[in-house]
């Protein structure tokens, strides 16, 4: 991880200065659209009167993905969410022109979660990674990405990110999930090259597209709480899970032949080798055959 990187002023956003003690909602440019237009995204930034950590917290880096969404909308209107010092970042839609499409993809069918840091002369989602990243991660300490399964997917909550590095492994584990997954992420990946900037960032997952959960929101807002709170920003009882597992190996188990799948087990699901997953059946109901667990595991997406 890159250490002493040059931090841009705190109170400085984009022309606007925030002062000690004050919330204000800010807009960045981050492209243009084809009828020229500016694309702005909608920040609300939370600075507390004593100085300490910087912590930005998005989502809708997949445009379909707003469960984060809806989280970071609780927290911005909760008034009673108040750093004791310190400043929060807060960025319900970080892709808006895939956000605007319901989809996960920019219009020009570029993953932007796969361009960053960008470049200032490249695609359109090389150009909107580079601004994005050049205006946040020099402002900030740490980061949490919210995120949820892709189409026809839903995940249990976990978090993820390289466990190997101290820092990370900190928020990962004090965000409070039962799943933490140690994994670096794809090269390009919001959270891996913000990570390698020296800002260290988890993601979490949880839920599926177009739409907000409310059990799924609750779990990321007390996660980000949880997190805020370890790091002596906020006045909030930690709240624990009961146990908390790492997952360094994770594996797709797929049916043989096509046919219609019923599944045994749920998301979240603890389960052990042998044990039935799901029986595959024509349309008719006519069983064909079994998936099993071919080890010990834990049920992540279905």
């Amino acid at each position: 991880m890159v250490k002493n990187r040059e931090r841009k002023p705190i109170g400085e956003w984009f022309g606007e200065h925030i002062a000690a003690g004050e919330s204000r909602d800010i807009n960045l440019v981050v492209s243009e659209s084809y009828s020229s237009n500016n694309v702005e995204i909608q920040i609300h930034i939370q600075r507390a009167k004593e100085d300490g950590p910087v912590v930005f917290v998005t989502a809708a880096l997949h445009g379909d993905e707003i469960n984060g969404t809806g989280a970071i909308h609780q927290l911005v209107q909760d008034e009673s969410f108040q750093l004791l010092r310190g400043s929060v970042v807060l960025i319900p839609v970080l892709n808006l022109l895939a956000f605007d499409r319901h989809s996960r993809y920019l219009p020009d069918r570029r993953d932007l979660n796969r361009y960053f840091p960008g470049s200032a002369d490249g695609s359109l989602a090389s150009r909107m990674a580079h601004t994005i990243f050049n205006e946040i991660i020099p402002r900030c300490d740490f980061g949490i990405d919210l995120h949820t399964a892709s189409i026809r997917r839903t995940n249990y909550p976990n978090i993820r990110g390289d466990l190997t590095d101290p820092q990370i492994r900190e928020l990962a584990e004090s965000f409070g999930s039962e799943i933490m997954i140690n994994t670096k992420g794809p090269r390009g990946s919001f959270r891996r090259e913000a990570s390698h900037a020296g800002c260290p960032t988890i993601i979490m997952e949880g839920g599926e597209v177009w739409k907000v959960e409310p059990g799924i929101v609750e779990t990321t807002v007390r996660g980000i709480k949880n997190v805020l709170r370890h790091l002596n920003m906020l006045d909030w009882r930690i709240d624990s899970p009961d146990y908390q597992i790492v997952v360094e190996k994770s594996k797709w188990i797929r049916a043989d032949k096509g046919g219609f799948l019923n599944f045994h087990i749920n998301p979240g699901d603890i389960i052990e080798k042998g044990q039935p997953l799901a029986t595959n059946t024509t349309l008719l109901g006519r069983e064909q055959n079994t998936l099993y667990s071919p080890f010990n595991a834990v049920v992540l997406v279905s």
